[in-house]
């Protein structure tokens, strides 16, 4: 049992021994920045040991050396784990491998608690901002067609520049040498300037050669750039001195511009040019259409980001000092791989300035002596991965750009570009529109106003419809508005509608307006069908009530008043009361107490006369408790006989007491 225990601490102890061991030897391999060396120790100890460092430094072996997938993973456990610990940039890099995996939505959710966390209100309205102008980029569509040329192979290709009928691009050295070295950044081996003839793009691969002998070393050299007369070129390459790779004290080669002179078709006079340094890296030369200045990326003393993109004037094969193209162009990450072309935009990667993930290409114009605000150029050039060395002639709109897209043959592959769409950057519209008609002809009604409201009620816009009746405005997504449309003479109509983001949508907001004289009409005929139910109605129910031609009447015993006066005398009360009782049944029936004379006596004493005995009615039925609106009173004298005596005498006594009456006609029900 001892020898067993032993055996087991003997092996815990060995176990233990080797575990820290590879700890120790990943880390020199990370600060060396040996990534592809490092990951394989990372991923071992990893099982056992999940202290932050680790985390982190396995997370940023894997982002370094471009496989996205696994950063994603790891930079995930560091911020659900070790948040409290985390700098911005490892917040940074988690969302951009979030969106390299497409994760969109999550990765503005991460940025957006993260700005909320840290009280970034700024941040925060710049975020909305950035992901609105993103989306509308988006919303163009593909601006370019692209296709994966077949020179490209599983290694590196990239920095694609047309020279004479050759294209020059980098790319990983073909043949491996007795003594050539790895680059232990990725394992691949190191970059070569190599060039194909355009006319042999197709064939692919195997037709492309060393770019020139004098140029390549065993050292990285890529991203070169001509003069227009082909006679001098800028390119990339490792520290280089005397034939030997140069180190700072830090034992670490930085990347420096070199320049060149093609003599007797040979390069010849290879020089660093004097800005570089030992201690910081210059890179990805780029020449101004007039060729007196050059633009490269640096991180020199002074930077913004970790790169960033500088221009230094030439003077007759001098050069000035760096000078930092400033906050409009760099931010506090990485600018790179400045290109001008020949209308003077500036074209560079950033994963900076907010885009779809790691490197996208930006586009700024130089106007009035500086470089505009860049945007994002768009689809499918840009990516979630890195996209970068853009290349374009502003004639043709076509040109070449790298990436290490999922969909390429290996790292980084060189893509063919067209440009088919202008950067044309609008936000989210759509359309309310609509014709105004009227509800009974259908017919469209010109000139009717219509007003576009906001959610506050607030005007926004009001048109006139055109003689077909239409209008239309443009208007924002995802808004509440109100649709007011009028007409002199008719009514008013509206309505509300809720936008969605649909971009382009139209919106019907289509309506029907009445007339006022139409509705004038409609109103006559339904009170004249009411007066008739209620006419009807009446008449089958009351007895008393009678219609006589176009008239109704209260039929009631003769009203009698004494010779020249007119005092309502008691035997007439009780007639009287049977009006006031139907009045008083249909409260809503107006009477006209009407008193008429016989033929004989003076005409205007026999107006007079009647106009008082109708007083007399209306008077005794106000008294009864009707309203004094419901009863009207009109003497007719001897106007409207029932019996004409003409002359006077040749009616007999009964027939001068019919002409003698009170009516009661019904007014209104």
């Amino acid at each position: 049992m001892k020898r067993i225990l032993l055996v087991i601490f003997a092996f815990s102890i060995q176990f233990v021994c080797a575990q820290e061991q590879d700890i120790k030897m990943a880390k020199i391999y990370f600060d060396r920045t040996f990534y592809s060396q490092a990951i394989p120790l990372y991923e071992n100890v990893i099982q056992e040991d999940r202290s932050f460092e680790i985390v982190r430094n396995l997370a940023d072996s894997y982002y370094y050396t471009n496989d996205f997938a696994n950063a994603l993973k790891w930079y995930s456990y560091l911020v659900r784990i070790f948040n409290q610990n985390l700098e911005e940039e490892y917040y940074f890099r988690y969302i951009q491998t979030l969106k390299s995996s497409g994760n969109y939505e999550e990765a503005n959710s991460v940025l957006k608690n993260y700005l909320t966390r840290n009280n970034d209100t700024q941040g925060i309205i710049n975020l909305q901002k950035n992901s609105e102008e993103l989306e509308n980029i988006s919303a163009i569509g593909n601006r370019f067609e692209i296709k994966n040329l077949p020179i490209n192979t599983k290694n590196s290709e990239f920095g694609v520049v047309k020279n004479n009928e050759n294209l020059v691009f980098s790319s990983v050295r073909k043949t491996k040498g007795l003594f050539d070295k790895v680059y232990k950044w990725n394992n691949e081996n190191y970059l070569d300037l190599n060039m194909i003839s355009v006319s042999n793009l197709k064939i692919g691969d195997s037709l492309t050669n060393s770019f020139s002998p004098e140029i390549n070393t065993f050292l990285h050299e890529a991203n070169a750039i001509f003069t227009k007369d082909g006679k001098t070129m800028y390119f990339t390459r490792n520290n280089f001195k005397k034939g030997k790779r140069a180190r700072n004290k830090e034992k670490v080669s930085k990347l420096q511009i070199f320049k060149a002179e093609l003599i007797n078709n040979k390069w010849t006079k290879i020089v660093s040019l004097p800005f570089n340094s030992d201690d910081y890296s210059t890179e990805h030369p780029a020449l101004s259409n007039d060729e007196k200045t050059l633009y490269f990326a640096s991180d020199m003393p002074g930077t913004l980001g970790s790169f960033d993109i500088y221009s230094v004037a030439i003077n007759d094969g001098t050069f000035d000092i760096p000078v930092n193209l400033g906050t409009i162009i760099n931010t506090n990450k990485k600018e790179q791989f400045p290109f001008i072309a020949s209308d003077n935009k500036l074209y560079f990667s950033s994963n900076g300035h907010f885009g779809y993930g790691l490197l996208d290409v930006f586009v700024s114009e130089f106007k009035n002596g500086s470089f505009s605000k860049p945007f994002n150029v768009g689809l499918p050039v840009n990516s979630g991965y890195d996209d970068f060395s853009f290349y374009i002639d502003s004639q043709t709109k076509e040109g070449y750009f790298a990436s290490n897209r999922l969909e390429g043959k290996g790292n980084d592959d060189i893509y063919e570009l067209k440009e088919t769409k202008p950067l044309l950057i609008e936000s989210c519209k759509q359309f309310i529109s609509g014709i105004i008609t009227d509800v009974d002809t259908k017919l469209p009604l010109e000139n009717a106003v219509v007003i576009l409201q906001d959610s506050n009620k607030k005007e926004i816009e009001r048109v006139k419809t055109t003689i077909d009746g239409k209008f239309n405005f443009s208007v924002g997504c995802q808004t509440s508005y109100s649709v007011l449309a009028s007409k002199e003479l008719y009514t008013k109509n509206s309505k509300t509608l809720q936008l969605l983001k649909e971009r382009n949508k139209i919106n019907d907001a289509s309506m029907a307006l009445k007339s006022e004289k139409a509705i004038a009409k409609e109103t006559e005929v339904a009170q004249e069908k009411l007066k008739k139910e209620k006419v009807a109605n009446i008449l089958a129910k009351e007895k008393d009530v009678i219609k006589d031609k176009d008239r109704l009447i209260i039929k009631t015993e003769p009203i009698y008043f004494d010779y020249d006066l007119w005092y309502i005398r008691k035997e007439s009360k009780v007639i009287l009361n049977r009006v006031v009782e139907l009045m008083k049944k249909y409260p809503e029936m107006v009477v006209e107490s009407g008193s008429h004379t016989d033929v004989r006596g003076d005409d205007d004493y026999n107006i007079a006369l009647s106009s008082r005995r109708a007083a007399s009615t209306r008077d005794y039925i106000l008294s009864q408790g009707i309203p004094s609106n419901r009863i009207l009173a009109k003497g007719y004298g001897e106007t409207i006989p029932i019996i004409k005596c003409v002359p006077e005498e040749s009616c007999s006594e009964e027939q001068h007491e019919l002409n003698r009456r009170s009516e009661f006609v019904i007014k209104n029900l």
